[in-house]
């Protein structure tokens, strides 16, 4: 089974999308989609295309998206939760199962302790997916340790 995990932020927003085959987990494509830094209607619509295209050549069983942690920035706050909603609105319109978990629950899942580091996420994303590498940057890590996080948290 394939599942999308996403890392919703304001202009970088990380995608990792894994293979489940029986225990073994397995990265098939990383990275992030970039959205210019230009009017917010704009930057919403140019992540809608990119995610809507990426949903349609993996065709994802399951996406998962990382929730909005509390943020003392109201503002980035509101541009991240836009952002979570185009992705959401997406994932819905694939008619792909849809799981969201917080900061901590991804950090439990990946490290064992919700209050891991990035670097600790970082290294065990590396570890579980047998990567050569970190990935980079963070967003695209922690896009992958949300699809570990449905991998771990789901009864498939």
């Amino acid at each position: 089974m394939l599942i999308l995990g996403f890392d919703p932020g304001t202009t970088l927003i990380g995608f990792g999308l894994i293979v489940k085959d029986c225990q073994q987990l397995s990265a098939v494509d990383y990275g992030c989609i970039n959205t210019t830094a230009c009017a917010p209607q704009d930057r919403l619509r140019q992540l809608e295309k990119q995610v809507s295209d990426l949903i349609a050549k993996h065709q994802p069983d399951f996406i998962s998206i990382e929730k909005l942690f509390f943020s003392k920035n109201v503002k980035t706050a509101m541009s991240v939760s836009e952002a979570r909603g185009v992705i959401a609105l997406c994932a819905q319109k694939s008619q792909s199962s849809i799981f969201e978990y917080t900061p901590p629950q991804i950090k439990q899942a990946v490290v064992g302790y919700g209050q891991a580091t990035k670097k600790q996420v970082q290294q065990m994303v590396k570890a579980i997916l047998k990567l050569n590498e970190v990935p980079t940057p963070d967003d695209t890590a922690d896009a992958l340790a949300a699809a570990i996080c449905c991998a771990h948290s789901e009864r498939f």
